[in-house]
């Protein structure tokens, strides 16, 4: 099946057969840092077979290597897909990685400390999720986890407020007249 790209150009379909040869080579563009290539290529298996597991992983990972902590990063599209990705372990893990590369693009682009502490929070909920229900074994998600623990204790710490002066027994409340003076520009 075919499908309409902006200018008119009807997009060409991959074959059933070709979408193994496709992801190695999604995969490939991705180790070579041209993510475009990598969700082009997928959005091509995608068009084929809708439910292809690694297909939707490559492009959520796609998505989320061309994030740069802007506003234009596709946070809500990449979110989209992991969550609908089929095995509870994935769509945890997966929404940790998004998690934790949003907050290191939001680093990169000199976001304040607590709002990258936020998304480094929320991925390590979803890490200690995925661990929960991994395979004996797979310790990606612990990994993961560390990572994000190692990250959070690195943010700088916002300075700490300097401690209030105590009140003393001797001061008092200005007196009525000294305040009046002072306001008539008549103070002593």
């Amino acid at each position: 099946m075919a499908q309409e790209c902006l200018l008119g150009f009807k997009l060409k379909s991959i074959s059933h057969a070709g979408i193994a040869p496709a992801i190695a080579k999604a995969e490939r563009y991705r180790y070579l840092n041209e993510p475009e290539e990598a969700e082009s290529i997928c959005r091509d298996i995608l068009a084929v077979d809708s439910t292809h597991q690694m297909a939707q992983r490559i492009l959520g990972l796609a998505i989320t290597d061309q994030f740069t902590g802007g506003s234009k990063d596709r946070f809500a599209e990449a979110a989209a897909i992991f969550k609908d990705l089929e095995e509870q372990y994935a769509r945890l893990y997966y929404t940790g990685i998004l998690h934790e590369r949003h907050a290191k693009a939001q680093l990169r682009a000199g976001r304040p400390a607590p709002a990258v502490a936020a998304e480094l929070e929320e991925a390590m909920r979803n890490f200690e999720g995925a661990e929960k229900t991994r395979a004996a074994g797979n310790d990606e998600s612990i990994l993961r986890w560390n990572r994000c623990a190692r990250l959070l204790e690195s943010l700088p710490q916002p300075e700490a407020l300097d401690e209030p002066t105590p009140f003393e027994s001797g001061d008092i409340a200005p007196h009525a007249a000294s305040i009046a003076a002072v306001r008539a520009g008549r103070h002593r």
